[in-house]
């Protein structure tokens, strides 16, 4: 799906979000990367071999 130069990374790389951002509905919560990976505003991802990425951030304290 990347057409950009120089490339964006694959969605199997360790730096997956760096890659260019072709669709964002901040309004719902997620941004679609040119790689084919679904971000969510939570730092959540979804592959698209459809494995889940769990939130990295971290759970608030009371």
């Amino acid at each position: 799906m990347c057409t950009h130069t120089p490339k964006c990374p694959t969605a199997d790389s360790p730096d997956r979000e760096a890659a260019h951002v072709v669709a964002a509905h901040p309004e719902q919560g997620w941004s679609l990367l040119c790689n084919s990976v679904l971000v969510f505003e939570d730092t959540g991802e979804l592959l698209p071999d459809g494995r889940i990425i769990a939130s990295r951030r971290p759970l608030a304290t009371v």
